[in-house]
């Protein structure tokens, strides 16, 4: 455990230096983001180390002189590790060139400080093998998430989205704490330890605790509505980190859950494969209504959750059915999804912070063309968006195409077996398809046709540094597709590890799957270059002219003729209006000369109407009538930390 922490401490040690050198603001930045490199590749060659080792390590600290802090690495820990270091180191470099606007030393010293802490606690989170250690950990990890939100906080929609994630953290705490709570009165320590002595009933009410805590902050609907305003308003650096790994400690918690209870009962598959397949297919489908590219590209993690969410349940489903083949198709095709995720979400929100840096505004309907003047940026979020779409020569296809032959591996099952595998692959196949006209959509209207405004028209690319860490997130993407084979044997550990009983042959299937992948991957490459080949050759001294698209007979088009976000994905959200409600403002066109008109529509989140109205606004009503407790007077705040020692001693 010693080199894990030394990592940390590399990394938070960058923080530090990034505020006490924050008048030096070159100067703080470049030590920040080498120290936080640094760190991360320390990390990350242990975690690689640790994976393939298969042991477990274990590391102890006192705290308070009354309890202690439990760290535990095994292969679950390892491949969560392996993950957050690997996108944290690229979103650090990343972050150089990003943070080149910030002007105000002390605020991007800050935000060095803020994000060295979540790198060091999401690891911890998911090291930690007591309630104690654990807790603390993922308290730090909402804290500095929070700060990081709220980064720009002059501006008030981000201080109103810092406030909902603030809200939904705690509340999904309080559900881990209960779950806890449970587990403590029938084990009596706090331990993560065997739990044998707990009731099977009692373990359900765990799960489904838990799940609702860990749900929250996973962005699992209805316990996502934080996610589409949080990760827009934090840098996009950030916002990459949260999409990509800080979400994916909300699927770590539910894992270990699972591993810790024992308890394979249906009742856990069934919960997380209806959960996964409702937001898998509204995640992408209210990503389809968005207008704003930072806020689509955040409802497209609750649809990727809800893959992941799906192939867990699989997984659960088939240790419970008996169906070894079924457990780990699903259980690798969830881990596996867990890493590419990370990836292409990690580089499509990297694109829109270039998108948003260059052009100043991250509205859909305001860009167009993008694609003739930043070049590196619209090549790799196409390679992003053909990755999140699961098609063929990309990563996603592969962590999904698992799934899905999970899914059919529970075909041959009876009764709620069969009827769960059938509910996966329907969502699978549905999400895919949306997911492929959003992108479509997004690619088409951002960076395709020409600008719809002055945003779009005289930009270009800058910063090394973010062109570089876009590059290599979308080199991973085609080798991970091209060559499964190379990475396969992350997730097969972190399955082996958790604790299941498989025959040493239950994973030749997996092996084989890939290969053939690779074998069509490789074969559809060779074609393609033919293809291109046989193009040139034909073309090969030829001349070819440039001329203006045709306008059906119409000789003077114009940018504002061209489709726009909404009118793309109308008649998709026509459909799904029961459960996508559609607020349309328009002024109706009268009169032979009508007059200049306007529209605008907006996708409505069910969840977040009811939410918002069962939760959030009457947490805000409540503590806004506990303003009268900060008014500044420090004799007060005395008596009220004396008073909460006395309660305490009389309870205890």
């Amino acid at each position: 455990m010693s080199q894990f922490f030394v990592s940390l401490l590399i990394i938070l040690s960058g923080g530090f230096l990034s505020i006490l050198l924050a008048g030096y603001l070159k100067s703080a930045k470049i030590i920040a983001v080498f120290l936080l490199c640094a760190g991360c590749v320390w990390g990350l060659i242990d975690a690689v180390t640790k994976l393939f080792q298969s042991g477990t390590y274990v590391g102890s600290f006192p705290y308070l002189n009354v309890f202690s802090l439990d760290f535990q690495i095994d292969g679950v820990s390892a491949f969560f590790l392996l993950t957050i270091f690997a996108i944290s180191l690229v979103a650090s470099f990343y972050s150089y060139h990003y943070m080149g606007h910030e002007k105000n030393a002390v605020k991007a010293g800050i935000n060095y400080f803020f994000f060295s802490i979540l790198i060091c606690a999401m690891a911890l989170v998911v090291t930690a093998s007591n309630i104690i250690s654990f807790m603390l950990s993922w308290e730090i990890m909402s804290l500095s998430s929070f700060f990081l939100v709220i980064y720009n906080h002059h501006l008030a929609e981000n201080r109103s989205a810092g406030y909902l994630y603030f809200i939904f953290s705690h509340v999904g705490a309080m559900f881990i704490l209960a779950a806890f709570g449970i587990i403590y009165t029938y084990t009596g320590n706090f331990g993560f330890g065997p739990m044998d002595a707990i009731p099977d009933s009692a373990k359900i009410l765990i799960f489904i605790f838990a799940f609702i805590g860990f749900g929250s902050k996973a962005g699992v609907f209805p316990f996502h509505v934080w996610l589409p305003y949080a990760h827009p308003a934090a840098p996009s650096h950030i916002s990459a980190l949260m999409s990509g790994v800080m979400i994916k400690t909300g699927i770590y918690g539910i894992i270990r859950i699972y591993m810790l209870l024992n308890f394979h009962t249906p009742v856990f598959g069934n919960i997380l494969l209806v959960a996964g397949s409702v937001s898998g297919v509204l995640g992408v489908l209210y990503a389809l209504g968005q207008h704003d590219l930072k806020q689509l590209l955040a409802y497209h993690s609750v649809e990727n959750i809800g893959i992941i969410l799906i192939g867990l349940g699989l997984g659960m489903i088939g240790i419970s059915s008996g169906n070894p083949v079924m457990a780990v198709l699903g259980f690798t095709g969830g881990f596996l999804h867990i890493l590419n995720h990370s990836i292409f979400k990690s580089l499509l929100f990297m694109g829109a912070g270039m998108v948003l840096h260059q052009t100043g505004t991250s509205s859909i309907d305001a860009l167009g063309g993008l694609l003739k003047r930043m070049r590196i940026t619209g090549v790799t979020f196409i390679i992003g968006s053909l990755a999140i779409s699961g098609l063929p020569l990309f990563n996603g296809f592969v962590g999904e195409f698992f799934i899905y032959v999970g899914g059919f591996k529970g075909i041959a099952l009876e009764n709620s077996a069969l009827i769960m595998s059938m509910l996966g692959i329907i969502s699978l196949a549905v999400i895919g398809g949306l997911a492929l006209a959003c992108f479509t959509k997004v690619v088409g209207v951002v960076f395709q046709g020409e600008p719809r405004s002055k945003a779009g028209k005289n930009v270009g690319e800058q910063g090394a540094t973010m062109l570089i860490s876009m590059s290599v997130l979308a080199t991973a993407c085609i080798l991970i597709g091209l060559f499964p084979n190379l990475i396969i044997q992350l997730p097969i550990k972190a399955v082996s590890a958790l604790g299941l009983k498989f025959a040493p042959d239950t994973f030749d299937p997996i092996l084989q799957i890939t290969g053939n992948i690779s074998l069509a991957a490789m074969i559809f490459l060779l074609l393609f270059l033919l293809v291109a080949g046989i193009r040139l050759f034909l073309y090969k001294g030829k001349t070819i002219t440039a001329a203006g698209t045709w306008g059906c007979g119409f000789t003077q088009p114009t940018v504002r003729m061209q489709y726009t976000g909404s009118s793309y994905a109308s008649f998709l959200l026509d459909f799904f209006r029961p459960v996508a409600p559609l607020t349309e403002n328009h002024a109706k066109i009268m009169g032979l000369f009508p007059k200049k008109t306007h529209y605008h529509s907006h996708v409505n989140d069910i969840a977040q109407i009811y939410m918002n109205r069962v939760i959030v606004n009457p947490i805000l009503f409540f503590f806004d009538k506990l303003r009268w407790i900060q008014h500044g007077d420090i004799h007060l705040y005395i008596g009220y930390i004396l008073l909460a020692i006395i309660l305490l001693l009389f309870f205890i």
